[in-house]
C-alpha cells in the first residue's frame, strides 16, 4: 500500500478547495483503450479504474444519504456556479474568454420520457486532463482520518459525510449513470472531453468536439429517483436551494412546446440584498450553499460598511465541526469578492485562525480585481476589513450566548476547544473572548455541564481572591486531583480542565473582573481571607511537631523532590506533589518532548497530610530501609494522581506488594 499525499474535498467542477491530506491506496489502474465504444475520429477513449476506497465511500455516500437525496441539484448548480465565477475573474486578465458568448448563465433540462436532468453552464470549463483530475478519482476527497470514522452506522455515515459536502459525486444519490461533457475557455472545440461513470469502479475519458465552451453533467437517473426529471419539481427545488445563485438558472417555460427558456432563480447574490428583504430560510439556504453543509446553521450576522472602506459580510456560526477542523492547513475562511465578481475560495486571511469555523462571504469594494493570496497577506485594507469581521463574529457569539444558550452550548461543545485558541492568539480581542468561555466545575455533578467566568464570580466566596482551576487528563480525573480537597470541603468552586491545549491557553489568562487564576496545583494555594485564625494555629502545632518526619521524607526522597512541607491542600489523601509557579507540567513537557523540545526537568514539592492514617505508619517506621521503601512509594502515589508516569512500574509494583505482605502478616506472638 503505497502512501501519498492528496488533495481533500469532493470535485467542484470548475476548481477546488484544497486540504491537503495522506492516506493508504492502492495503485490505480493503468488507462487502457476500450475499442468497443465507438469516439470521433483521431480521440482516444481509454477506461480507469477507481480505487477500493472510491467504491466504498461511493457506496456509504449514496445510501447513507437516501433522505437528502433532493442535495444533488443544489451540489450541481453550485458547481455551475463556480465554474461562471472563475471564467468573469479569469476574463479581467483576458477578456477575449467571453467574447463568444459573454452573458453567464446556467441551464436545466429534463426528460421526463428519457429520465435524464442535465445541469450546463457556459462558465470555464475543463480539459481532458482536468476532468481526469477533477472528477477521475474519489480520493481527491479522501482523507486517512474519514475513512477510519467510516463504519456500517448509516446514521453516522450520513453525518460525516454532511461534515464532509458531497460534491459533484452527489450526483450517484439519484443517478446511475453521469455523463459529463466539458470544453475548456480559450480551447478549440476539438478540445472537448466527455466523462462517463456508473459508479461501478471505473469511469472513461474521451476526447470529443464541443461548439460551445463550459460543462454539461447529464444524470441517467435510477428507476426510483424518476420524480427528479419532472420539471415543476425541478423548478421548486432551484427556488429553495439555488435562489441566492448570482446566475441565472433556466429552464424551459411552463406548458409551452418552445424552445424558449426563462429565468427560474432570483439570480441575485444575496448578500447584497437589504437584510429587510431577507427571510431565515433564505439565509439558511444561503449557508447550504456555501459551506456545502444540509445541516442548519446555529447563528449568522449579515453587515454593510460604508465610509473609509466598503465591504458587505455575511458570516455564519456552523451547527456542527468539520471532520478536518484540527488540520491546520486544511481549507479555512470566506468566500472572497470584489464588487461582486468572485475572486477565490478559503480566504484565510479575513479571518483569525482560531475563527476558522466561521463560514460565509465578503464582498470588498475596495481591493483590485487581481488580487492574489500574496497581495492580501500584505494589503493595509485586507488588515483592516480582518480587525472588523473578527469584531463582528465575537459579536454574533456573544449574541448567541446571550440570546440562545441551547444553541451556544452546542456551539461550545462543537467548536469552543478552538475558540479557546483566540486567548492566546488575539491580545486585542482579550476581553470580548475571555466572556465567552466555558469551564466544566466542580459546581456541576454532570462533566458535560459548564459554567462562565461570570458564573463563577457570582458564585465566590467571601473572602475569595482567586479563581481556582485544575488541568488534567480528563475531567473525571480532574474532579478527582488531591489538589482540590480543601478546596471542595469548604464549598469553594474549581474549575476543571482537561483539553490538551488548556496549560497554553491559561498561561495566557491573569484575571477577570479583577480576580486573578490560580492553578491549584502549583505553589500556595493562596486562600487569603478563606484561612480562619484556627486553621493557622493548628498548622502551626502540625509544623512543630513534624519536623522530623519531614526531614526523613526529604532524605529518603532525595533529589527527587524540592522540599517536602506539610499540605494545605490535603483531607482524604496521604501526599500530593506540587510544581514552582513556573514549572513545566508533565502533560505540556509530553506534548514539547513529541515536537523536539527538551526542557529542563522540574523537581516537585511533595506535600504531605501528616493526620493521614498512612502518614501516621509512616512515622512509626524506624527502619531505615523500610521507610525509605515507603516513602518512595507515597511519592510515586502522588505522582500518579496528577498523571505523572512512573519511571520503573515493575519495581513499584513489587514495593507496593511488599507493603501489603507486611500489612496482612499476623502479629507477632508474646515472647
Amino acid at each position: 500500500m503505497a502512501e501519498l499525499e492528496i488533495l481533500l474535498q469532493l470535485p467542484k467542477i470548475g476548481g477546488n478547495s484544497q486540504v491537503r491530506g495522506r492516506i493508504s491506496m492502492e495503485p490505480s489502474k493503468e488507462p487502457r483503450d476500450d475499442p468497443g465504444q465507438a469516439s470521433e475520429p483521431g480521440t482516444q477513449r481509454q477506461t480507469h479504474g477507481f480505487q477500493a476506497e472510491v467504491r466504498q465511500l461511493l457506496k456509504l455516500m449514496i445510501h447513507s444519504l437516501y433522505s437528502h437525496r433532493e442535495i444533488f441539484l443544489r451540489e450541481l448548480i453550485s458547481n455551475a456556479s463556480d465554474a461562471c465565477d472563475r471564467l468573469r475573474f479569469a476574463a479581467i486578465a483576458n477578456g477575449a474568454l467571453l467574447a463568444e458568448d459573454p452573458e453567464l448563465g446556467i441551464r436545466v433540462d429534463a426528460d421526463p420520457t428519457a429520465g435524464t436532468v442535465t445541469i450546463t453552464d457556459n462558465g470555464i470549463g475543463m480539459t481532458r486532463e482536468e476532468a481526469i483530475a477533477n472528477l477521475g478519482t474519489i480520493a481527491r476527497s479522501g482523507t486517512a482520518e474519514f475513512f477510519r470514522s467510516l463504519s456500517g452506522d448509516e446514521q453516522q455515515a450520513s453525518r460525516l459525510i454532511g461534515q464532509f459536502g458531497v460534491g459533484f459525486y452527489s450526483a450517484f444519490i439519484v443517478a446511475e449513470r453521469v455523463e459529463v461533457r466539458s470544453r475548456k475557455a480559450g480551447e478549440p472545440a476539438a478540445a472537448g472531453v466527455r466523462w462517463e461513470s456508473a459508479a461501478d469502479g471505473e469511469f472513461s475519458v474521451e476526447s470529443i468536439t464541443l461548439p460551445a465552451r463550459g460543462t454539461a453533467v447529464t444524470l441517467h437517473l435510477k428507476a426510483d429517483a424518476r420524480e427528479f426529471a419532472d420539471p415543476f419539481r425541478l423548478r421548486g427545488l432551484i427556488r429553495r436551494y439555488s435562489d441566492h445563485i448570482g446566475f441565472p438558472v433556466r429552464m424551459r417555460k411552463e406548458g409551452e412546446a418552445s424552445l424558449e427558456y426563462e429565468v427560474v432563480n432570483q439570480a441575485k447574490a444575496l448578500w447584497t440584498l437589504p437584510r429587510s428583504e431577507i427571510g431565515d430560510e433564505e439565509y439558511r439556504q444561503f449557508y447550504q450553499y456555501v459551506a456545502h453543509d444540509f445541516t442548519d446553521p446555529l447563528a449568522w450576522s449579515h453587515n454593510k460598511v460604508e465610509g473609509k472602506r466598503e465591504y458587505i459580510s455575511l458570516l455564519y456560526v456552523p451547527g456542527r465541526a468539520p471532520f478536518d477542523l484540527w488540520q491546520r492547513e486544511g481549507a479555512r475562511g470566506l468566500k472572497l469578492y470584489v464588487r461582486r465578481v468572485f475572486i477565490m475560495d478559503d480566504a484565510e486571511q479575513f479571518l483569525p485562525l482560531y475563527l476558522r469555523f466561521i463560514k460565509g462571504v465578503v464582498d470588498s469594494s475596495d481591493l483590485p480585481l487581481n488580487v492574489s493570496r500574496e497581495l492580501l497577506q500584505q494589503d493595509p485594507e485586507v488588515e483592516a476589513i480582518r480587525s472588523g469581521l473578527t469584531r463582528r463574529a465575537l459579536d454574533l457569539l456573544a449574541r448567541l450566548m446571550k440570546e440562545e444558550p441551547q444553541k451556544y452550548a452546542t456551539f461550545w461543545k462543537e467548536f469552543g476547544a478552538v475558540l479557546k485558541e483566540g486567548v492566546a492568539q488575539d491580545h486585542a480581542n482579550h476581553a470580548a473572548i475571555l466572556p465567552l468561555l466555558r469551564f466544566a466545575s466542580t459546581a456541576q455533578q454532570d462533566d458535560a455541564s459548564t459554567v462562565s467566568l461570570a458564573d463563577y464570580v457570582g458564585r465566590m466566596k467571601p473572602g475569595q481572591e482567586r479563581i481556582y482551576y485544575v488541568i488534567a487528563e480528563s475531567i473525571a480525573a480532574a474532579r478527582g486531583s488531591p489538589a482540590i480537597e480543601r478546596l471542595k470541603e469548604a464549598g469553594i468552586e474549581v474549575l476543571l480542565l482537561a483539553d490538551r491545549i488548556d496549560e497554553w491557553v491559561m498561561g495566557h489568562i491573569e484575571s477577570y473582573e479583577g480576580k486573578r487564576f490560580k492553578e491549584a496545583t502549583r505553589g500556595d494555594l493562596e486562600l487569603g481571607g478563606l484561612t480562619s485564625d484556627a486553621d493557622r494555629r493548628q498548622r502551626d502545632t502540625d509544623l512543630k511537631e513534624s519536623k522530623g518526619l519531614l526531614k526523613r521524607i526529604k532524605d529518603a526522597l532525595g533529589e527527587r523532590v524540592s522540599e517536602v512541607r506539610i499540605s494545605e491542600r490535603l483531607r482524604e489523601s496521604p501526599a500530593v506533589l506540587v510544581l514552582g509557579e513556573h514549572d513545566v507540567s508533565e502533560p505540556m513537557r509530553r506534548l514539547l518532548a513529541a515536537a523536539g523540545q527538551q526542557v529542563p526537568e522540574a523537581k516537585p514539592v511533595l506535600e504531605v497530610n501528616v493526620g493521614h492514617p498512612l502518614v501516621k505508619y509512616l512515622e512509626a517506621r524506624a527502619d531505615a530501609a523500610e521507610f525509605g521503601e515507603l516513602s518512595q512509594l507515597l511519592y510515586d502515589q502522588a505522582g500518579l494522581a496528577e498523571g505523572v508516569p512512573l519511571g520503573n512500574a515493575p519495581e513499584y509494583v513489587q514495593r507496593l506488594n511488599r507493603l501489603l505482605v507486611r500489612l496482612a502478616a499476623p502479629p507477632a506472638a508474646p515472647t
